[in-house]
């Protein structure tokens, strides 16, 4: 999969003509897998590059950085999702003060006419683009008239609800990791590297993998999971995972932290490695001391066993 990261680089390759989508993509949830699965035979059938256009940061975070969504995934994920979905080239755009001013009209000529040649557009039916999102399939429509494409607005897809990042995010928000999978076509994700804590669950015999994750991820609400620790070598292991504050110790900072199940070996410090959510065990609570805390630990760590190993 070819990957642009600017629209200079697009230029230097010599393209015919493409069929172009264009969205954030954030997560690559099942609702963007049937659109892309459409680009990508689409493009198949007319012998043209399937191309995505993304952004990264997030629009949001430019335009209004405290109303900015948690991130369902790191820009690096995002691209290896779209290459499973077996699109031909991925054009980044670097989303910045001065993109968000470009009005509709300027937008489509610069990226879809001039840089990418497109023959077809396909997007959501609510998809909106342009300085104050002003565009709207109908501007599209319009645009594409003038400039030799043609649009595919496709309803949003969904089983009992729509398929969205919002959707996700309230799963997610609500610790229903299950759910959230369920609209991914995945577990969810969390990633950053293995950074020192408390050292307290070595010490209680479940030595954990402390995260260091980026302030706008997005991490599930607090409580114990089970799910899986994927190396950066790409072993995938077994794992009981921990949101919170550890309030049973008076913590005060929120972590993610990852006990691979049976193992007191692993060296991870500074290690880039994923955390992987297959489904909620139960509530963050408050122990009466270290005693009644083991016990519970002992528990969650047989039920994530029950759930992970093997699958």
């Amino acid at each position: 999969m070819q990957v642009w990261r600017s629209l200079d680089e697009v230029g230097l390759d010599d393209l015919s003509r493409t069929i172009v989508t264009v969205g954030n993509f954030d997560g690559v949830h099942l609702g963007h897998q049937h659109l892309l699965a459409g680009v990508v035979a689409r493009g198949r059938a007319l012998g043209a590059l399937s191309v995505v256009v993304t952004f990264d940061p997030h629009p949001m975070t430019v335009i209004h950085p405290d109303s900015a969504p948690p991130r369902l995934a790191t820009l690096e994920h995002r691209l290896a999702l779209l290459e499973q979905c077996q699109v031909d080239a991925v054009l980044v755009l670097p989303f910045t003060r001065e993109l968000s001013l470009w009005e509709p009209d300027e937008f489509v000529r610069r990226v879809l006419a001039d840089a990418l040649h497109a023959v077809e557009v396909h997007v959501g039916e609510n998809f909106r683009y342009g300085h104050r999102a002003a565009g709207d399939v109908t501007s599209l429509r319009a645009a594409g008239d003038r400039h030799d494409f043609t649009v595919v607005a496709l309803p949003l897809a969904g089983d009992t609800s729509r398929w969205s990042s919002t959707y996700v995010r309230q799963c997610l928000a609500e610790g229903d990791v299950a759910s959230a999978a369920a609209a991914l076509g995945r577990p969810h994700r969390v990633e950053g590297p293995v950074v020192e804590g408390d050292k307290r669950g070595r010490e209680l015999g479940y030595p954990t993998a402390n995260l260091d994750l980026p302030p706008d991820a997005a991490v599930p609400a607090d409580g114990v999971y089970a799910g899986w620790l994927t190396r950066a070598d790409g072993t995938r292991l077994p794992a009981a995972i921990s949101i919170g504050t550890n309030p049973t110790f008076g913590g005060t900072t929120r972590r993610v932290e990852a006990y691979v199940l049976d193992r007191d070996d692993l060296e991870l410090y500074g290690e880039h490695v994923a955390v992987d959510f297959l489904a909620r065990l139960r509530e963050t609570i408050t122990f009466d001391g270290v005693e009644p805390l083991l016990v519970q630990m002992a528990q969650d760590v047989d039920q994530a066993r029950a759930l992970t190993v093997g699958s």
